[in-house]
């Protein structure tokens, strides 16, 4: 679902509309404080695994052509991290503890999802196939 993406846009469509019904229908039984904290939390962790991303992709690939560059590197993405931590330090417990059940949740359904249809699972399906008909043959 996800690889569908809109011709003009260039977006994953359906996964951005199956998201969209989701938190509609997920609003609708959910109260508004509830849903505003979740959703500050999850962007905000966004947020913080962005700031690490910029630092880890820079340390690891750093010949990597990029599209734009991000000033002062470490620092920006080391205040955004402590900046961003520090607002969600601010949020009630209850929030975090919704935060970890949707990371197992999310976690649980990437994996299980991705364990038989990546990319890597099927190359190594075609390996094993390969070797039990070189096997046999």
């Amino acid at each position: 679902m996800a690889c569908a993406v809109h011709p003009k846009f260039r977006t994953p469509w359906k996964a951005t509309v199956l998201t969209g019904v989701f938190v509609a229908v997920l609003s609708g039984f959910l109260p508004l404080s509830i849903l505003a904290e979740l959703v500050s939390i999850g962007t905000l962790f966004a947020f913080v695994i962005v700031c690490a991303a910029v630092l880890v992709m820079r340390r690891t690939d750093p010949d990597t052509p990029r599209a734009f560059r991000t000033p002062f590197v470490p620092v920006v993405p080391i205040l955004g991290i402590l900046f961003c931590l520090m607002l969600m330090f601010s949020l009630p417990a209850e929030n975090w503890y919704r935060l970890l059940i949707w990371l197992v949740i999310g976690f649980g359904v990437y994996f299980g999802y991705g364990r038989k249809r990546s990319v890597m699972a099927r190359l190594r399906q075609a390996e094993v196939s390969a070797e039990t008909t070189a096997a046999k043959v």
